[in-house]
């Protein structure tokens, strides 16, 4: 469960962070407000699509191929790089693109992450376990977004107001124009990142032989089990209630 948990915030963090600042980052590129809306259009759009695109695929090659889910995993996590790179290097009209991409990843790998939490470690604790991982988005959200990302762009707003030798009025916001705003930003979330996608790997190394096997086997199992226990007890119900009814009769005859 640490892998997955780490695995997890190494990359929400960064595709969070590239979402609350979209308009932002549109801002700083010199997007007009109209394709600001379009941007925040396509990662709603591609969230869903990428939990639903996510779960059947994954179930479709787990099903035929008996590819491991964490390998799905690993290949989603390694795709939502290419979204910040786009960003960190400020591509010309690349943040459409880009919106697609973290908003497809975003979703996709929530989708995934839970289903495997439940394949390994079955339904017992899956509540528990289910918040424990949920907790990777707070976690990475404040290192990343608060202790760096905002650092980093409050930092480059200053150095361009230093250079119009302007200074900053009380209540001011700090703004910054360029593709250099969020560079450094999108840097080090494209190496956390890949960090992720590193521990995803052990992941499916972990698993491999685990997906290999009928993963629905216990799942079974268990199913029948409760359907037997309970036939069982509705075929003893009639006959506890006939030997009540006889006692009742007995005595009312006596």
């Amino acid at each position: 469960m640490l892998i997955i948990f780490i695995a997890t915030t190494c990359d929400v963090g960064g595709t969070l962070i590239a979402i609350d600042n979209l308009g932002q980052i549109g801002n700083s590129l010199g997007y007009p407000k109209r394709s600001i809306s379009t941007f925040i259009s396509l990662v709603s759009i591609w969230n869903y699509l990428g939990r639903v695109v996510s779960g059947f695929y994954s179930e479709y090659l787990l099903t035929k191929y008996k590819t491991p889910r964490s390998l799905v995993l690993t290949f989603v996590i390694l795709f939502s790089c290419v979204g910040h790179a786009l960003i960190a290097f400020a591509v010309p009209n690349s943040l459409y693109f880009a919106s697609v991409v973290i908003g497809f990843c975003l979703r996709a790998q929530w989708s995934l992450i839970y289903a495997i939490i439940s394949e390994i470690f079955g339904l017992k604790y899956y509540s528990t376990l289910y918040n424990f991982g949920t907790m990777a988005s707070p976690v990475s959200v404040y290192l990343l977004n608060v202790k760096v990302a905002g650092n980093l762009y409050d930092e480059e707003a200053w150095k361009q107001l230093k250079a119009l030798a302007r200074s900053r009025t009380p209540g001011e916001d700090l703004t910054c124009t360029g593709g250099q705003c969020f560079r450094k930003d999108f840097i080090i979330i494209i190496a956390t990142t890949f960090l992720g996608f590193f521990v995803s790997s052990i992941l499916v190394f972990r698993t491999r032989k685990f997906y290999r096997s009928d993963i629905y086997k216990k799942f079974r199992g268990e199913a029948e089990t409760d359907i037997d226990s309970t036939s069982k007890h509705v075929e003893s119900k009639p006959t506890t209630d006939s030997a009540a009814t006889t006692s009742t009769t007995t005595g009312s005859t006596n």
